[in-house]
């Protein structure tokens, strides 16, 4: 009878030993997974969610030019990790590249040396974005009536999101079967070759629908929608692109209200003017009334400020005009004499910087020298989004296409 204990006791150290190494083994934490790749946040805040649905619900959130680790990738969708250990999964559109962060630095160093075209305000809080699309990440936010600095301007066409092309996904090889094996060497004979047309083909072919006497050809499409956009940096010196359509230009009303309906692109001051106890300035101005255009505008003016009226009146100006920025004061011999440039296409096509002086009522040209605009800062391209390093070669001219559809190609020739 005392063998019973004793073998109940080893039974029971036998399983509190087993207990105490499943828990030692479960307590041990899993390894991270290896990342993929590296990018960085675009948006100003970007969520993170636990799953791919779109109800599902946040982990948590990463800032702007924050570091993630790409985990996984599935279309355009991926999980990433943030520097604190936060994973969940977000869109790819919403991560920028190692290159497009250096881009976007490079943009604001860029704008901080370029002339202003006149200082705007909002109409409401505004999103700043990497690049002049729609789809670009929006990484900064504009307080309605915060001042900001016009730098450039770009008409952009607007296009629709395209979704990143999946990456190849290798298959394992299977079997072939001599029946399957001999129908693909059937189908990797070339084709016969095509037999010759008859004679009279022509008499007996079919007319066309364009040979019908009541054919009307089909009214031509309408041009492809474009975004107006303009290049501003604030005043910490943060650069991006917002729709111009929601600054307006911060020139004194007594002269914004001789707009007649037109957007005013670029305002500079003339020199002042002082009327008894006021200081007035005399104006440049250039507006656009053609809607949104390749150009900056179609017309600029000239305000001076009346001493006998007391208001502002035009000294200057030209309209139908195609005019191109930059905008700029230029300087002048004569400290008494304001100058400014403009670029304007002449009737042979070609661009000029036209100079002209300013001095009381009277504007004349100066000078007039050829001009070549510069080439477009690969920054400011209509294309975003961050690409998934497993997708980078997975196009539509990829080998994966070129594997999986040469039977239709064969087919269809």
């Amino acid at each position: 009878m005392s063998r019973v204990p004793g073998t109940s006791f080893c039974a029971l150290l036998l399983a509190l030993s087993a207990a105490v190494s499943s828990v030692s083994c479960g307590s041990r934490p899993a390894a991270p997974p290896a990342a993929e790749g590296v990018a960085y946040v675009g948006p100003l805040t970007l969520n993170l969610r636990k799953d791919l649905a779109a109800k599902s619900p946040p982990v948590g959130e990463a800032k702007h030019g924050e570091r993630v680790d790409i985990l996984e990738t599935r279309r355009r969708f991926v999980r990433v990790r943030t520097s604190q250990g936060l994973e969940g999964w977000t869109d790819s559109s919403f991560l920028l590249s190692s290159q497009q962060m250096d881009e976007l630095r490079q943009l604001a160093d860029g704008a901080a040396k370029l002339p202003s075209f006149g200082a705007a305000s909002a109409y409401d809080t505004l999103n700043m974005h990497t690049e002049p699309s729609r789809q670009s990440p929006s990484f900064f936010q504009i307080a309605e009536g915060t001042p900001v600095e016009v730098v450039g301007h770009r008409a952009t066409l607007r296009v629709q999101p395209v979704s990143q092309a999946p990456a190849p996904r290798r298959q394992a090889p299977t079997k072939k079967s001599k029946a399957k094996e001999s129908k693909l060497a059937a189908l990797s004979l070339p084709p016969p070759p095509r037999p010759l047309l008859p004679p009279d083909w022509q008499e007996i072919s079919r007319p066309t629908i364009k040979d019908l006497p009541d054919y009307t050809p089909p009214a031509a499409l309408p041009p492809p929608a474009l975004d107006d956009w303009n290049l501003v940096r604030t005043r910490d010196g943060k650069a991006g692109w917002v729709l111009a359509r929601m600054l307006f230009m911060a020139i004194p009303d007594d002269v914004a209200q001789y707009a007649e309906g037109h957007r005013i692109t670029a305002y500079l001051p003339l020199g002042d003017v002082k009327d008894g106890d006021e200081v007035k300035h005399n104006w440049l101005w250039t507006t656009i009334g053609k809607g949104i255009q390749s150009c900056e505008f179609d017309s600029f003016r000239v305000f001076v400020w009346s001493l006998r009226h007391h208001r502002y009146e035009t000294a200057y100006i030209e309209r139908n005009v195609t005019g191109y920025f930059p905008v700029a004061l230029e300087p002048n011999s004569s400290q008494s004499e304001p100058a400014f440039s403009l670029v304007l296409e002449d009737k042979d096509g070609k661009l000029y910087k036209r100079t002209y002086a300013f001095s009381g009522y009277r504007v004349r040209m100066a000078s007039k020298t050829p001009y070549e605009r510069p080439h477009e800062n690969p920054v400011a391209r209509a294309s975003s989004g961050f690409v998934p390093p497993l997708a980078q070669n997975a196009g539509p001219d990829g080998w994966w296409a070129k594997v999986t559809g040469w039977p239709q190609r064969w087919l269809h020739r």
